[in-house]
């Protein structure tokens, strides 16, 4: 069962989210909260796999409540998703650098609400299809000034492969069919590769190989 934790200062928002989520046999809705504060207290007492949160709230915004979620070792379990009314770069980019694994805005299909909690509940990253992966490139810009591949030191040549599909926004399946494994041996590689690293989640891999030079912006791997 995939816990989830809603935060958002309409109610009516969050009565939405609660009656699509709660509808879905896998998933249930453990917490609302209508401000950031409210929502960080709510996860220290209520254990949640993913955090729906929106940027603008009173009494700590969603960029705020996410930093607290990633910073804190006790919420380390917990994937944050930001959905948002505004789709703006600046605040994809701060929600990315704040430890987001992902960014929905509000006029999202429920299907596509639905398969984002699923998907980052399972450890990868989402975006919505409007933002692209532009936006992970200015985020990661900005991260080191200098590329140091030394940071990709543990890693095996073939997690080194595995990570530049990441870093090119491909899937566990998609990154199997090019290098040819099956669809589990790619996600094992991801796993492991996170570990090493010390990555919490895919957005974060794809930060790190922009940071070590290992992918650039605009950059595609050949097929």
């Amino acid at each position: 069962m995939i816990r989830v934790a809603l935060a958002d200062d309409h109610q009516l928002v969050r009565a939405g989210f609660r009656a699509l989520l709660d509808s879905e046999p896998d998933i249930e809705v453990v917490a609302e909260a209508s401000g950031g504060r409210e929502l960080v207290a709510s996860l220290r007492r209520t254990a949640a796999d993913v955090a729906l949160v929106d940027i603008r709230m009173p009494d700590g915004d969603g960029l705020w409540a996410t930093e607290q979620i990633t910073a804190d070792p006790e919420l380390a379990a917990v994937r944050v998703v930001i959905v948002t009314t505004f789709e703006l770069d600046e605040y994809v980019t701060r929600a990315i650098l704040a430890g987001a694994s992902g960014f929905l805005v509000k006029d999202t299909e429920p299907a596509d609400l639905i398969r984002a909690v699923r998907v980052v509940a399972g450890g990868d990253a989402l975006l919505s299809p409007g933002i692209t992966r532009r936006l992970i490139e200015r985020a990661a810009a900005g991260m080191r000034p200098t590329p140091d591949a030394r940071a990709l030191d543990a890693l095996t040549e073939r997690e080194t492969d595995v990570l530049r599909l990441v870093a090119e926004g491909l899937t566990n399946e998609e990154i199997g069919a090019r290098l040819h494994l099956s669809p589990l041996t790619a996600k094992t590689h991801v796993s492991r590769i996170m570990q090493k690293l010390h990555a919490r989640d895919r957005v974060r891999l794809v930060i790190l190989a922009y940071e070590a030079g290992l992918a650039t912006p605009g950059w595609r791997t050949s097929p």
